[in-house]
């Protein structure tokens, strides 16, 4: 058994086991691997954090997704009224322009129409002297038949025209 491959790979084992023991070889592996698994612990808190970091992010930018969208149909819906408000404005001013126009129409016509029966009246009136002087010039002779005409006419006429 002394003599065999296999124990005197097990003896330079032992021995080297124990050098590496006396060194302090055990202790710098033992501080390796726990300094490997902080780096790694240290890596996952990091990665936990920025997932969390994510998360927040996410649902801030859901959050005004949402904010954004209620205010772009708020926006909508007050477009929506104003253009209605303008709408029934501008009904409004067509309406008051149209009954303006209308009436500034009619009081024109009334207007030519009250010109136009002054235009007859006054016509008719300077017929009716004619028509008159002509008459009582062939039946009336003299100066005082002239005085009477021209006295009448004048009376008859302020009288048509009134």
């Amino acid at each position: 058994m002394l003599m065999t491959a296999e124990f005197w790979v097990a003896v330079a084992f032992v021995i080297f086991g124990g050098i590496v023991w006396k060194v302090g070889g055990f202790g710098m592996m033992t501080k390796g691997l726990d300094g490997r698994a902080k780096r790694v612990r240290h890596e996952l808190d990091e990665a936990k954090r920025l997932r969390e970091e994510a998360a927040a992010v996410l649902a801030d930018y859901k959050r005004r997704r949402t904010e954004a969208e209620k205010d772009a149909e708020r926006i909508v819906a007050d477009a929506h009224e104003e253009a209605k408000r303008i709408d029934a404005e501008g009904h409004v001013r067509l309406e008051d322009y149209i009954a303006r126009r209308t009436k500034s129409a009619e009081q024109k016509i009334a207007q030519a129409e009250a010109q136009a029966a002054a235009q007859v009246r006054a016509a008719a009136a300077d017929a009716a002297v004619k028509v008159s002087e002509t008459i009582l010039r062939e039946r009336l002779q003299g100066q005082t038949a002239q005085d009477l005409v021209k006295s009448s006419l004048g009376e008859v006429k302020t009288r048509l025209q009134a």
